[in-house]
């Protein structure tokens, strides 16, 4: 009993070290700068939340790094209006370029809406747009719905993020704290489907030439 008492706190001091380590290394990297890119895709998905979100993806709409933007997740309350005003583009601009989805209630709502947009558009690449906190998340619910579409991140550092030590910030550390236990599930889930993606690629690749997938069973 005492050696598997020892087995079982060892191997909780193992998880939670490990958890412990991923939180830091999740943390630092959303809480980062992000570097300066020069994205162009067919086009750009902004995910709902800080209003800097929404005004960076018209930005790069603006510039013409995309042909369409998907503003995803929207409050059904908020108006064209209201949009514009947020944007910061021209009235033209938004009525012609961009698409506005209040379906969204959540992260995996986003890449549902998303996934129907990018096919109704005939789109292969987009760029996304949300929170450097909430990419990690958004790219792996993005990429179980649309597995074959190239995904470009665009991150925006939250104005209340401080450029150092995170840690000190209270509000900021709950926030990363709850975000990465969301992330962790989401990131398995995208483990495991590509591992079986990549197991049904194989056996299909292993079938003889002339010879239906149907005729190994």
């Amino acid at each position: 009993m005492s050696s598997l008492r020892r087995i079982i706190i060892l191997g909780t001091a193992a998880a939670v070290s490990l958890l412990a380590l991923g939180f830091v290394l999740f943390a630092s990297v959303v809480t980062r700068l992000p570097a300066q890119n020069n994205p162009h895709a067919d086009g750009i998905v902004v995910l709902t939340g800080e209003g800097r979100r929404i005004a960076e993806g018209a930005r790069l709409l603006d510039e013409g790094r995309a042909q369409r933007m998907l503003i995803s997740g929207v409050f059904r309350r908020t108006g064209k209006k209201a949009l514009i005003e947020i944007s910061g583009l021209p009235e033209d601009k938004f009525d012609c370029c961009v698409d506005v989805g209040y379906a969204a209630l959540d992260t995996a709502g986003n890449a549902n809406e998303t996934r129907a947009w990018a096919a109704s558009h005939g789109y292969d690449s987009l760029i996304v747009v949300t929170a450097s906190y909430h990419m990690p998340r958004s790219l792996a619910e993005l990429s179980l719905a649309l597995p074959s579409t190239q995904l470009i991140p665009h991150p925006v550092v939250p104005n209340n993020f401080p450029p150092s030590r995170w840690w000190l910030n209270a509000s900021v550390t709950r926030t990363l704290i709850s975000e990465y236990f969301k992330f962790l599930p989401t990131a398995a889930h995208l483990t495991v489907a590509r591992l079986l993606r990549s197991t049904q690629q194989s056996s299909v690749a292993e079938v003889p030439a002339g010879h239906s997938a149907a005729g190994i069973f």
